[in-house]
């Protein structure tokens, strides 16, 4: 007689089943939670560069993709770009975009609460007397960043509030940005 296979539990395109496993093996097992992820950047004219992600190290070994992602930068005109892709801050504006957005559809969903939507608007602060050496005063990089969501769920006004706190309290992201985050850079000739 054949066994009758268990649905998976689905909540925000999330399998929370997965999801339980991985945070039991990882109980199990803590040095599988070490992660190391890798981009590739090559400078191609004045400011677009490409960045190229492909294999990371996690789960005790090395992770490989089925294709390479190739991320593009520049600048727009008015910084003296050709405009071919986003900026290096808008890209940081959408990695803390994405990471906020998957960390709460992630944590929700593990609690069972379903989302509808979510969208978000994302505004960081430059002054480029930082960055021009005009002003030793003023901060090369972003004075600040405001996240704005907009999240749809069937909860009382006040666990909106909590849906959106599960984002900033489980990113990544967030947690680099507003903690900071040693970075090391070193020098080789080609």
């Amino acid at each position: 007689m054949a066994t009758a296979e268990k649905a998976a539990t689905i909540v925000n395109g999330v399998n929370v089943d997965n999801l339980s496993t991985t945070i039991d093996a990882i109980k199990t097992a803590p040095s599988i939670a070490k992660f190391k992820f890798r981009v590739e950047n090559e400078w191609q004219d004045a400011a677009q560069n490409l960045s190229t992600v492909d294999a990371f190290h996690g789960a005790n070994q090395q992770q490989g993709r089925q294709k390479p992602f190739v991320l593009a930068a520049d600048e727009p005109p008015i910084l003296l770009g050709k405009d071919a892709s986003a900026n290096p801050v808008e890209h940081l504006l959408h990695a803390l975009a994405s990471c906020l957005t998957t960390s709460m559809v992630y944590h929700a969903s593990a609690r069972g609460i379903v989302i509808e939507e979510v969208e978000s608007t994302l505004e960081g602060d430059i002054d480029l007397h930082g960055f021009l050496d005009l002003d030793p005063n003023v901060r090369k990089g972003l004075q600040g960043v405001k996240v704005t969501f907009k999240v749809k769920a069937n909860v009382p006004d006040e666990q909106l509030q909590e849906i959106v706190q599960l984002g900033t309290g489980h990113s990544p992201v967030f947690d680099s940005l507003v903690m900071g985050v040693p970075v090391t850079v070193k020098t080789q000739r080609m």
